[in-house]
């Protein structure tokens, strides 16, 4: 019988702990934890929405860098002297083989 009335008293403490004038009294602490929550849940997607964006961003830039080289040394072998002749040569433009002369004006100039 003494286990039985240890019971009980502990069912009252829990109603007047978790009463409705208790209840009612903390809902303010209620809302603002459950706002807090959301605010939690909202920043942890934002920060995967935003490590994605970035992921996307970093990608783009190294493919971007890869063409940049590729264009890069498509145009410095374009420039070699050889392919230069080799690529005007359709056009009847001819490699120097004497050095350019020098023009001047011999004329006075007043």
């Amino acid at each position: 019988m003494s286990e039985e009335k240890k019971i009980i008293p502990r069912k009252k403490d829990r109603k007047r702990l978790f009463g409705h004038r208790w209840i009612v009294k903390n809902v303010p602490f209620f809302l603002f934890l459950s706002v807090l929550a959301v605010i939690y849940i909202y920043n942890g997607h934002y920060a995967d929405k935003t490590i994605r964006s970035i992921n996307k961003v970093n990608r783009e830039l190294k493919e971007l860098q890869y063409e940049y080289k590729t264009l890069k040394s498509e145009v410095m072998f374009r420039s070699k002297q050889s392919e230069l002749a080799r690529a005007v040569e359709p056009l009847g433009l001819k490699e120097l083989v004497a050095p350019p002369i020098v023009l001047r004006d011999t004329t006075p100039t007043h």
